[in-house]
């Protein structure tokens, strides 16, 4: 009798079947004409088994229609996540440029000055680390949400935060962990690579440097891209930490490359937003910029880095997808399903996981 209560609470949760979108499953195989197919269907419409064969800018045309399922809940989620953290990015300039020219002047005592720039700039990578995985868990859990047909609201999504932050965040100290091993590796490398080299001719040092900060760049992209597909994992599976790492190193392959360039992307963006808000903003009052004018351009950038800050967590759930599908791994929806609901205390059945199945 027990046995059937719970057979009839499980069905009873099974998640209605979602809309017709990117996540709308039906079968489709292979055939000579599904280039051209995928040329006259919209990217949002394409079943499962076809997003492997998605290129960067179809996964970013994707990225930014998931907001129109709920635009409620993902302007909320911008405005108390994703806008503090972006704000704080570009505004962390402001604060530590006074400090450093004090800091530069010869003359006086700048212990003060240090003991400020220290907490300051502590206090920055505190909150820029909280509200990075605050942005991180709200994204994926509300992408997954839609994934499922789940109700999707800002009140679950904040619900189901500190459940999901705990793993993000035993992943991300797994991550760190990481770049420390490799960026002391690559500091030594680079060591090694002066003293072995012949400093006196110039070419050849400047060719050497380039192609080790090239290397560098590259390898870091790639972990870069481990990294952010292992914070999807972390959320969307029943593994974190080392294992979510792991598993996010198995899918990514055969989509290395593609991961690696839309991080780099990524990142030449935001620096070029940096750049620009620097010049203009910070040091604006030396180039004879107005302080009304540097408030526009600073308000203007703050909110093109909004706007890049969510399409980068979104790109970072809808790639997951993509990689899923290159291997031909679909996700038990009425598990995954479940999963989420776990997060917000909903009944979950003793044997529900996140379960690979093939879409062959």
């Amino acid at each position: 009798m027990k046995e059937n209560t719970k057979e009839t609470k499980v069905l009873n949760n099974t998640p209605p079947s979602p809309p017709s979108s990117i996540f709308h499953s039906f079968s489709h195989k292979y055939t000579p004409d599904l280039n051209l197919h995928l040329l006259h269907q919209s990217a949002m419409d394409l079943p499962p088994d076809e997003l492997q064969f998605l290129s960067a800018t179809d996964i970013l045309k994707q990225s930014t229609s998931i907001p129109k399922q709920s635009p409620q809940t993902f302007y909320l989620i911008t405005l108390s996540l994703i806008f503090p953290l972006s704000f704080a990015i570009l505004a962390h300039s402001l604060f530590t440029h006074p400090l450093i020219t004090q800091i530069q002047d010869p003359h006086g005592s700048h212990t003060s000055q240090w003991t400020k720039l220290l907490i300051f700039q502590f206090c920055y990578l505190i909150f820029l680390f909280i509200f990075s995985l605050l942005s991180t868990a709200a994204v994926v859990f509300t992408v997954a949400s839609l994934y499922t047909a789940k109700p999707v609201s800002f009140s679950a999504t904040i619900s189901a935060i500190p459940s999901v932050f705990k793993r993000l965040f035993i992943t991300f100290l797994w991550v760190g962990l990481t770049m420390v091993i490799y960026n002391i590796v690559f500091i030594g490398f680079v060591v090694l690579l002066l003293i072995a080299i012949d400093t006196q001719n110039f070419i050849l040092f400047l060719f050497s440097l380039i192609v080790v900060f090239l290397l560098f760049l590259v390898v870091h992209s790639y972990i870069n891209a481990i990294w952010h597909l292992a914070s999807v994992v972390s959320v969307l599976e029943p593994v974190y930490g080392f294992a979510a790492m792991r598993k996010s190193f198995e899918i990514l392959k055969g989509r290395a490359r593609m991961g690696s360039v839309m991080v780099f992307v990524y990142f030449v963006v935001c620096g070029a937003i940096n750049a620009v808000f620097g010049s203009v903003v910070v040091h604006g009052g030396e180039y004879g910029y107005g302080v009304f004018a540097r408030i526009v351009v600073g308000g203007f950038l703050v909110g093109v880095l909004v706007v890049v800050n969510l399409v980068g967590f979104l790109v970072q759930s809808v790639f997951y997808y993509v990689c899923k599908s290159y291997h031909h791994q679909g996700i038990d929806k009425s598990a995954l399903y479940d999963h989420l609901g776990g997060y917000l205390g909903e009944y979950v059945p003793l044997k529900s996981s996140v379960q690979m199945e093939n879409l062959e």
